[in-house]
């Protein structure tokens, strides 16, 4: 999966209006969506609010049912061989992109071929590394792509060989790095395939309209395979960074689902709007990323005291108000294939606040950092009223320890290209999980592979290595026994969380808010919703 990041005020109500009259007997749902999306490739993509949209116009091998649990999409049927390494899928008959060109194995092939391409350069591309030589083409080591573990035996027939048995593999083919790509469009017109005028869709959506800073529209596709059965004739998805305001066109009718709301909303939406609060907890983490390629941030010391001074215990029921649960590991609880393990705590769990504090104090003082002499940093975060609340607490919070913090905000695209180029000194970041595996979460904490000369870290916006970690991930990666492989993991976890490798702050709570017309809308753990199976009513 993927980034968490929220109309804005360009987008009056006249528009709102010609938006929702636009086809008087079409049905249309009004989505707040989330900050401006930086990409609708889904090699290019890096976040919830970008997977929002893919998900509706692109569909993979399989997909996400109403409860985000994988079921067959463009494939009718697989089998898996008896070793748990080779997965042959069989397409649906009359599968087509909305431009009338049949799909293929050979879209498939050419898109997972793109998506290790070190070209692309996509961020994501580690998310299907268990294909046999993903990672081999995607660092450069392999370069013949007939090696890829893809092969079409026919049109109908796609065969994937992977590099050991993957017990999360066909929950992994849900997420948009494996969606195909329509190669006569991108081979025609390159990365300007997703632009309105030229993109096409195999999923039950086709973007119409995209009008940068306000919205994308996107109509039901006849040429769907299951169109007969899609309701919602056309989605409005609107950038929306201003909370309030985006629930006080909610109020008005103007939305009919947030996607967050302000925090400090949320008791008054569930006393005076019962029904249409949809808060649940679901797998995720929000958390602080520490740039240790920069003094004295390399120092785990320096990133022990700062995640110490941090009081978990209030962010959630007082800084939010919508009681989220301190984080202080790496994986979620409830993450699948992790039974046996226990949820991780630092040594100084037992600590008081009060005790953790003056801990830190102590290891911050013996640095040289004091009230009066104090370590100056900037703390970056994506504009959003929830983010800047937690920032202005735990600046606060660091005041103790002689830390002062500058507080520097931006819009989304532009705070993740920040995190990605290291220009950076702490920033907030979450990740919520893209399938229900430990392994989801710990790859983000990968060594950068070097592509061309330069080091691509991916999503380790920390830049953290440890080859004592990566060594357990890479043995997980191939043990067939899933106890032995969680015990594996969890050791692995162990170590970048004593090494203080990001700092945790707390588990996702689902925020979203579905007006009474709207049926279908099913809380699950990915927080994910698809637009396929909702219901409008007038």
């Amino acid at each position: 999966m993927k980034l968490t990041q929220t109309l804005t005020a360009v987008a009056t109500a006249g528009l709102m209006a010609a938006l929702m009259t636009s086809a008087a007997s079409a049905v249309t749902l009004n989505v707040m969506n989330g900050s401006e999306p930086g990409s609708i490739d889904p090699h290019q993509a890096s976040g919830d609010w970008e997977d929002r949209i893919i998900g509706d116009y692109l569909e993979g091998l399989m997909t996400d049912d109403a409860e985000a649990n994988p079921i067959p999409g463009q494939a009718e049927s697989y089998t898996i061989s008896d070793d748990g390494l080779v997965y042959t899928f069989k397409l649906r008959d009359g599968i087509q992109w909305s431009d009338g060109v049949p799909v293929t194995a050979g879209d498939f092939v050419y898109a997972f071929q793109r998506l290790f391409d070190p070209k692309t350069a996509s961020d994501y591309a580690y998310l299907q590394f268990p294909i046999k030589n993903g990672s081999e083409i995607a660092d450069g080591s392999v370069t013949n792509f007939d090696e890829l573990g893809v092969k079409a035996i026919d049109d109908k027939t796609l065969e994937i060989t992977l590099e050991g048995p993957t017990p999360y593999f066909l929950g992994a083919l849900t997420h948009y790095t494996a969606f195909p790509v329509p190669k006569h469009i991108v081979e025609k017109v390159g990365n300007d395939w997703t632009k309105v005028e030229n993109i096409v869709s195999n999923g039950a959506y086709t973007p119409v309209e995209w009008v940068p800073g306000n919205y994308i529209k996107l109509a039901k596709s006849e040429t769907y395979w299951d169109a007969a059965n899609v309701q919602i004739d056309e989605v409005n998805r609107f950038v929306q960074d201003d909370l309030a305001a985006a629930l006080a066109r909610y109020r008005a009718g103007e939305y009919d689902i947030l996607t967050d709301i302000p925090s400090d909303q949320a008791e008054w939406i569930k006393t005076n709007l019962p029904g249409q609060d949809y808060f649940t907890p679901f797998l995720g983490v929000y958390y602080y990323v520490i740039n240790q390629e920069k003094e004295p941030f390399d120092n785990a010391e320096v990133r022990k005291a700062l995640s110490m001074a941090i009081n978990r215990d209030v962010i959630g029921p007082d800084v939010l108000g919508t009681g989220e649960v301190p984080a202080y590991g790496w994986v979620p609880p409830g993450t699948g294939n992790y039974e046996g393990v226990d949820l991780y705590e630092p040594d100084w769990i037992g600590l008081s606040y009060e005790e953790r504090v003056a801990e830190a104090k102590t290891i911050m003082e013996g640095l040289g950092y004091t009230s009066s002499s104090p370590l100056t940093l900037q703390l970056k975060y994506n504009t959003n009223d929830n983010h800047q609340r937690i920032a202005v607490a735990i600046a606060a919070m660091w005041e103790q320890i002689g830390v002062k913090a500058e507080l520097f905000n931006s819009e989304t695209a532009v705070h993740y290209d920040s995190l990605r180029s290291g220009d950076f000194e702490v920033g907030r970041a979450g990740w919520l999980l893209d399938y229900s595996d430990p392994s989801n979460t710990l790859d983000l904490l990968r060594q950068g592979v070097e592509q061309d000369g330069t080091m691509n870290w991916g999503n380790n916006y920390g830049r953290y290595a440890n080859d004592e970690f990566d060594a357990l991930m890479d043995k997980a990666s191939s043990e067939l026994d899933l106890a032995a492989r969680a015990e594996m993991l969890g050791q692995a976890e162990e170590i970048a969380m004593d090494e203080t490798a990001a700092i945790p702050i707390y588990w996702y709570i689902a925020q979203n808010v579905v007006a009474p017309t709207v049926t279908g809308f099913v809380n699950n753990a990915r927080d994910t919703h698809r637009t396929r199976w909702l219901t409008k009513s007038e």
